[in-house]
């Protein structure tokens, strides 16, 4: 049986307790809040941020960057956010019409600042919009290394008392870049030299023809905003069955139908869905980064090696 003198004694205990988990809970830090614009650069934020950060990425698995439009919802993401994280080379056209209508006071950093853009005309005579600048730096793995490093010295000013762990976390990824990068080339060093060629629906690969050696090839350019003339189309068609390139792909942020037509006017061989400016859902085959990457050169070693 309960006594008086027992149930004060436990009333105490159980107060004590309490208070005891409403310190840890006061003690425990809060999340810094960062913001990513899109999946590529979010997911590239939460490996370097681990733990000590809560990220939001406004445009999400399979989104379009290129023509994506913000909503309130994401103006309020920002005006909570301790630092914003964009690609730059001006990749999201209406980021700075959001970071003043969100009255942010986060400092924005450009995660692929230190890296030389790719611009002008290449040598299939393509002209690029975007005042000639190429923004999918992250297709060349070390430019993703220099990602990594711009996101850790934004998450460290912005919490430094996390600084140990940001740059823990990023001397971890950065080692699994490495491996990525090493298995890229690898897998490309496979392919034979005259089957390097490849047709893709827009043109977000040419960072990553510059450092691993394929050529590609798409009827748009570089943002998905723009649209195919009928001469880049005959053009494209034509160089199929005089070069009998072999694959074809259609990526996630792209209307599969130009290609489809394609496709049915050559007889070319449509690949796997690859993934160049989105990430899949993260249960497909492209929920990270790595995952994206790793994804993309098998689906193209598969169908130039055959």
């Amino acid at each position: 049986m309960l006594t008086r003198r027992s149930a004060v004694f436990l009333i105490a205990g159980c107060v004590a307790l309490a208070g005891t988990s409403f310190a840890a809970l006061a003690q425990s830090p809060a999340k810094l809040k960062a913001v990513a614009t899109f999946s590529i650069l979010g997911d590239m934020v939460a490996n370097v941020g681990g733990e000590r950060i809560e990220v939001a990425t406004l445009v999400g698995p399979n989104g379009d960057a290129h023509v994506y439009s913000p909503s309130p919802a994401d103006a309020r993401r920002l005006g909570e956010a301790k630092v914003v994280f964009t690609n730059g080379l001006k990749l999201e056209g209406w980021i700075n019409r959001l970071v003043k209508s969100s009255g942010t006071k986060a400092p924005v950093i450009e995660a692929a600042k230190a890296v030389t853009a790719l611009k002008g005309e290449d040598d299939h005579g393509r002209a690029h919009n975007h005042d000639d600048m190429d923004p999918h730096a992250w297709q060349n793995v070390a430019n993703a290394k220099g990602y990594v490093a711009a996101i850790r010295d934004g998450l460290i000013a912005a919490d430094p008392e996390g600084k140990s762990a940001y740059e823990a976390n990023a001397t971890a990824y950065l080692a699994k870049l490495d491996r990525l990068d090493a298995d890229i080339k690898a897998l490309v060093a496979s392919i034979p030299k005259d089957r390097r060629r490849i047709i893709t629906s827009h043109d977000a690969f040419r960072y990553f023809e510059a450092a691993y050696g394929v050529e590609f090839v798409a009827p748009q350019g570089v943002s998905t905003d723009a649209e195919a003339s009928a001469k880049d189309v005959a053009r494209i068609i034509q160089q199929i069955r005089r070069e009998k390139i072999k694959a074809i792909f259609v990526e996630n942020v792209s209307d599969p139908r130009l290609m489809q037509r394609i496709v049915s006017e050559t007889g070319a061989a449509l690949g796997d869905r690859v993934y160049s400016d989105a990430l899949s859902e993260p249960t497909g085959p492209a929920g990270t980064y790595i995952d994206m990457m790793r994804h993309n050169i098998r689906a193209f070693s598969t169908a130039l090696s055959s």
